[in-house]
């Protein structure tokens, strides 16, 4: 059984969006969940954020950016192509429950999940902040769908081009010292959410973290998710994503992600050879 692509389009430069004909995986898919897709027969295997939903349709949503083999190897594809495999949905849910007031916290691609985890905040009947950080406005995606899943959207950008000028973390100050934050949690880069976990540190804020360290098999037998959370091993497949961003040892994290990123550019230069000499 294959899954079918309904749409596609090119959402920002080199990032995409696609909706998937996915019932059995839509059918018990919540909010901070993800999949893991083969864009090929004996293809890897990649995990995705689960970005949207239909469960009258059973389309599956889901944002990527093409960075590595398998994401170019998806966004090839086209309306009507088939991915050989999706396996989902994994991972726990968001803890959602009504805190109060609640802060998500989107870097980059991480827009796309916090769309989902917004939107089920506010219907548990939250105050919900989003904030949404990109390096240019060309980077800013969804913001249309972001204002209906939160109380009040705040943009920003490094150099100014939509909204604020600056980081998801100054307007997270300005509304700490504005009033009560409940419960924050940050979708994003790794340095990104390290900066939010030590913004919130002492601040009696609980603060969660969705981490997307290096991932092969989904189901915690690999050992490559492993992220040490207050001394102990956790599995960010099974056991997460979403972790107590006070006690994620985030430099152990961000390491290891950076040895695996500097492996990978050095198999897709081989491949990219291998495919000349062809």
């Amino acid at each position: 059984m294959g899954y079918k692509i309904l749409a596609k389009k090119e959402i920002c430069p080199n990032q995409y969006e696609i909706r998937i004909d996915a019932p059995y995986v839509v059918r018990n898919a919540q909010a901070g969940q993800f999949i893991i897709f083969r864009a090929e027969e004996n293809g890897e295997r990649v995990p995705l954020t689960i970005a949207d939903v239909n469960k009258e349709t059973g389309e599956l949503t889901l944002v990527f950016m093409a960075v590595g083999y398998s994401t170019k190897k998806l966004a090839e594809l086209n309306v009507g192509d088939e991915l050989p495999d999706i396996v989902g949905p994994l991972g726990k849910p968001t803890h959602i429950k009504n805190y109060g007031t609640v802060v998500c916290l989107a870097g980059g691609y991480g827009a796309a999940p916090c769309y989902l985890i917004a939107k089920a905040f506010k219907e548990a009947g939250n105050k919900v902040y989003m904030i949404m950080g990109a390096r240019n406005k060309d980077l800013i995606f969804w913001a249309d769908k972001m204002k209906d899943a939160c109380t009040e959207l705040f943009i920003t950008t490094d150099d100014g081009t939509m909204g604020e000028k600056g980081f998801v973390t100054q307007v997270l100050e300005r509304l700490m010292n504005k009033e009560k934050i409940d419960y924050a949690i940050a979708v994003g880069p790794m340095p990104m959410m390290r900066a939010v976990a030590n913004m919130t540190r002492g601040t009696g804020i609980y603060t969660e973290a969705s981490m997307n360290p290096i991932m092969v098999d989904g189901t915690g037998m690999c050992g490559a998710c492993r992220v040490t959370v207050g001394g102990e091993v956790k599995f960010a497949c099974v056991d997460g994503p979403d972790f107590d961003a006070h006690q994620i040892d985030f430099d152990e994290v961000i390491n290891r992600t950076r040895i695996y990123k500097d492996q990978e550019r050095k198999r897709d230069e081989n491949c990219n050879l291998l495919k000349q000499a062809k």
